[in-house]
């Protein structure tokens, strides 16, 4: 179980980060509107009161107000590791067949001290009482109440088409340069914010769905496309006088995954976005997201080939190799091609990598997409152009590489770089299988950096240096710091740059967060997180002398998390 608080305990978190996922890695408030401070550790977005209450044989009897409580409390903190049905994902299974054989003593116990293997010490860090310990660890020994599913009826209900393709304007109506345009998420105001890359103003704050989890541009470079956990994706045209959403629909009830079509002469048909709950993803139309095809997820898991009812989709990549989406489905270890030329004949292709899949990107070459099997501390390596597995990579603990980090190693030759939640290094993995066929993937160099906690790493082809972040890491010192290696020196170490103390903020645990660069690669920009009721700032730093160029305040910047520049992500360019 997890929760959320306005200061994270030390023990709390070095128990969460050994086992980590990008949904969990530490405990929330009991207040679910004030910030969290793990990046990925928000609330299940399901609504509780969705979920039908049942009472199960076996079980301790509770009233209807102690299982409604209960239910409420294990959506908020708990389903983002143990999964909305308990049949765990990060977090061990807590079906009622293994909690019941426990018993009510074993599960107080496990629930108030915690383990090493990632269970945080509810009870002991302060976060539950005794009376809550003991109600959860009644509540667990029933039958999980399922949510419903959500229909193409469902979503058809939500579609708004607020501005037609035919009433859009047919060039740019601003003086933006949209290249170097960042869109940025207000994690906890449930909006992003526009920031123009030039001046550092914000152009406009727009609503979304709560704590956008990536900004994804079309094809064109035109549209926006932002996802909230609650699943409300906004599309935002750029186009317009004022950048403004043009449609919206709301696609399930959790939710962290939005692309849309590049494969040439595809550009901006179809959008795409995966879910968490219910388990299934649906392709979408490109330019007003009304819904064309929902295909669930659910199936065999590629290793103990048992059935899973709840595997989430997670990262999502548009092929530009065929007129395919790359879909990785977490708790299976499935990565599925699936082909858009002809929807009502849905071409889908399964590869078997490893669970649990989560994030990841393409090499330099945008042949071979690199991701994450997180817990089963492995890089899977797909071809998209042969469409086959590639590779797996054995990797450190909990690899979480954003899209990672593609540059030239002076010894080694291409590369792909990876950071990871549960220890300190920095591994490259070898990319070129055609120059450098002995080093194709393999790891070919690993750099120690800061520690454990890392979200994100990041360089740009017009610069020498390599940036990784800390953000999770239990050290106030190395949480609101970054480290950045010189490429064509890595044997030389690290420096390390107080980005939190330059932001100047006064008070707050103030995460350093995710580096993103410019347009231009000479500028590098982090988010100050802090929490919801305290001031956050975005640092910009100068790429070539490492020094403070900008930092970006305004009462606006509503704990800034992620950042995504226009023309970067349009082209896939990290």
């Amino acid at each position: 179980m997890r929760a959320k608080t306005m200061m994270i305990k030390p023990l709390v978190m070095a128990v969460a980060i050994t086992s980590m996922s990008v949904m969990t890695a530490q405990a929330a408030s009991k207040d679910p509107d004030k910030s969290e401070l793990a990046y990925k550790g928000a609330p299940s977005a399901v609504d509780p009161d969705s979920a039908k209450s049942v009472r199960t044989p076996g079980a301790p009897d509770m009233s209807v107000q102690e299982f409604e409580r209960a239910k409420q409390i294990y959506f908020e903190r708990c389903a983002g590791c143990h999964g909305v049905l308990r049949k765990g994902a990060t977090g061990k299974p807590l079906t009622p067949d293994i909690t019941q054989e426990r018993g009510l003593d074993y599960l107080k116990a496990f629930i108030s001290y915690g383990s090493p293997a990632g269970m945080p010490n509810w009870l002991t860090s302060g976060e539950f009482t005794e009376e809550e310990v003991e109600l959860m660890a009644k509540y667990i020994m029933h039958e999980p109440p399922v949510p419903p599913e959500f229909s193409m009826a469902d979503m058809k209900e939500t579609w708004e088409v607020i501005v037609p393709p035919e009433d859009r304007p047919t060039k740019q109506m601003n003086d933006l340069n949209l290249k170097n345009l960042f869109s940025v998420t207000l994690r906890d105001s449930g909006q992003i914010a526009l920031i123009d890359g030039e001046s550092k103003e914000i152009v406009k704050v727009l609503d979304t769905g709560y704590a956008v989890h990536i900004s994804r541009m079309s094809a064109s470079g035109r549209y926006v496309l932002v996802i909230g956990r609650d699943a409300k994706i906004n599309m935002i045209d750029l186009w317009m006088k004022e950048p403004t959403t043009v449609a919206k629909i709301k696609v399930g009830m959790e939710a962290r995954s939005v692309e849309t079509s590049k494969y040439k002469g595809w550009e901006d048909k179809y959008a795409i976005a995966g879910t968490y709950w219910p388990p299934q993803f649906v392709i979408m139309d490109g330019q007003t997201l009304e819904p064309k095809k929902i295909v669930a997820t659910r199936g065999m898991t590629v290793d103990t080939q048992e059935y899973h009812p709840e595997p989430r989709v997670a990262a999502i990549v548009a092929s530009h190799e065929h007129p395919e989406f790359i879909v990785n489905v977490k708790e299976t270890g499935i990565i599925k091609l699936v082909n858009y030329e002809d929807l009502e004949n849905l071409q889908v292709t399964n590869i078997e990598a490893a669970r649990y899949l989560h994030d990841g990107g393409w090499d330099a070459s945008m042949r071979y997409f690199m991701t994450a099997a997180n817990n089963s501390n492995k890089i899977a390596v797909v071809d998209s152009k042969e469409q086959e597995l590639e590779a797996m990579v054995d990797v450190g603990k909990i690899p979480h590489p954003g899209r990672g980090a593609n540059f030239v190693d002076p010894e080694h030759g291409p590369v792909w770089a990876t950071s990871h939640l549960g220890d300190n290094t920095i591994q490259m993995i070898g990319t070129d299988p055609e120059g450098h066929p002995d080093k194709a993937w393999k790891v070919v160099r690993t750099l120690e950096g800061q520690g454990g906690g890392s979200l994100f790493i990041k360089t740009h082809p017009e610069s020498d240096n390599l940036w990784v972040d800390t953000a999770l890491n239990p050290n106030e010192d190395v949480s609101q710091s970054v480290a950045v290696f010189d490429i064509n020196d890595l044997d030389a170490g690290y420096e390390v740059l107080p980005i939190a103390d330059w932001a100047d903020l006064g008070e707050g645990p103030k995460r350093v967060v995710q580096p993103e660069y410019n347009y231009a690669g000479d500028e590098v920009w982090f988010s100050v997180w802090n929490s919801q009721d305290k001031n956050s700032a975005i640092v910009v730093v100068d790429d070539e002398t490492r020094e403070l160029k900008k930092v970006i305040k305004d009462e606006r910047l509503v704990t800034p998390t992620g950042k995504f520049n226009v023309y970067n992500t349009q082209h896939d360019v990290y």
